[in-house]
């Protein structure tokens, strides 16, 4: 079996080298960190998604640690119910959909399903070259290594993604996002059901974990990497969702501080090329989103799966590159695009056209809503 070498230890790294070792390869997976922290937020997983994380055999494992969800509503700043999609209906037509679950305890699962000599930590990619025989990788502490083949797994500032395709830096949405979770038992919250709330002051989310926790996220339109942005804090984003339904105000009040995290949030123009010979581009790294559709990691889940079975039915490496690069173009371009437009339509801020929106939205009957996203549970890979 050909030695193929994993770059980046995140969901899609760790999801490509336990489909990749089920079906015998050598493969060994580098991450930069030189620990795997519990860190992260909530994650919403949806039937796509726990389809190929069944086809790894690890869906069961998954599921004892998730939380099924019913339902999820977009509400107005003052709690008024704007449109609801049901998830009993899309799970009646293509499995369980929308379970959450934290991303540390996904990320602890999908390690334990893996060899653990596979993992190497503390090994930070800075350059690499191909030729006819396979592809050599340079690492920050003087290490190299020769592998077959490459599946760079190295998310959204990829590396590899910028040497082979320069023109393909992250671009800004025109948000920031603040994320945290807390367990509170005096924050009421319906366990099934998660939500969102769209105003003039920007979007809230409320997304119901295992064990009572709650994961939640504020989206606030701001400059890109706006220094004073990025020193908000639990009393800042306070007063800017103060006017907001109940429990808002009270959610970020529980949170702690040295919990909070923020990003700008940020994806990639499609590319037209995932495939470069004995190197393949996976996930973030080549189709990284916004994370609107909730469809992120699933994304990279349904990659990691789809590639070790292009792998499995063809003897040559770059052919089965290539094969993975046609299956996967159309769809990843269709959800970067869809879920731009559905960030876009959320993060209004203006008084004049929030109205407007609000008014078409409770107009939207949810089977027209289940009918849109139909697209993203409706798979069939072999």
């Amino acid at each position: 079996m050909p030695k193929i070498a994993i770059i980046g230890g995140g969901i899609g790294g760790l999801c490509t080298g336990i489909a990749l070792q089920q079906r015998g390869f050598d493969v060994a997976i580098y991450e930069s960190a030189n620990t795997f922290q519990p860190l992260g937020a909530g994650l919403g997983v949806g039937a796509n998604a726990l389809k190929a994380l069944e086809k790894l055999n690890v869906k069961n494992i998954v599921m004892k640690h998730s939380k099924v969800l019913n339902k999820m509503v977009v509400f107005s700043n003052k709690g008024t119910p704007l449109t609801e999609t049901d998830s009993l209906l899309a799970s009646e037509r293509y499995g369980t959909d929308n379970v959450t679950i934290h991303r540390a305890d996904l990320h602890h699962i999908l390690r334990s399903a893996l060899n653990p000599e596979s993992i190497v930590l503390n090994k930070r990619c800075v350059d690499f070259k191909q030729d006819q025989n396979g592809v050599t990788v340079f690492f920050e502490d003087g290490d190299t290594i020769v592998a077959d083949a490459v599946v760079a797994a190295d998310g959204i500032n990829s590396l590899f993604r910028r040497k082979l395709v320069p023109n393909s830096t992250p671009r800004y949405s025109g948000y920031t996002c603040w994320r945290g979770v807390v367990s509170d038992p005096n924050i009421a919250i319906d366990q099934l059901i998660a939500t969102e709330t769209w105003g003039l002051s920007g979007r809230f989310g409320i997304v119901p974990l295992e064990e009572g926790k709650i994961y939640w996220f504020a989206c606030k339109r701001a400059k890109a990497r706006d220094p004073k942005i990025a020193g908000y804090g639990i009393k800042e984003l306070l007063a800017i969702f103060k006017d907001y339904h109940s429990p808002i105000p009270q959610i970020i009040g529980a949170t702690s501080e040295d919990s909070l995290i923020h990003n700008d949030i940020l994806d990639i123009k499609p590319i037209g090329q995932y495939a470069f010979q004995r190197i393949v581009l996976l996930g973030d790294a080549a189709h990284a989103a916004t994370p609107n559709l909730g469809q992120g990691a699933g994304q990279a889940m349904e990659d990691a799966y789809v590639l070790a079975r292009c792998l499995e039915t063809n003897g040559n490496i770059e052919n089965a590159f290539t094969l993975y690069e046609r299956k996967r173009l159309d769809r990843t371009h269709k959800i970067i695009k869809m879920s731009n437009q559905v960030g876009q339509v959320a993060q209004l801020e203006s008084k004049w056209l929030i109205p407007l929106r609000n008014a078409v939205l409770k107009l939207i009957p949810p089977s027209v809503n289940m009918k849109r996203y139909e697209f993203l549970y409706d798979v069939n890979w072999d």
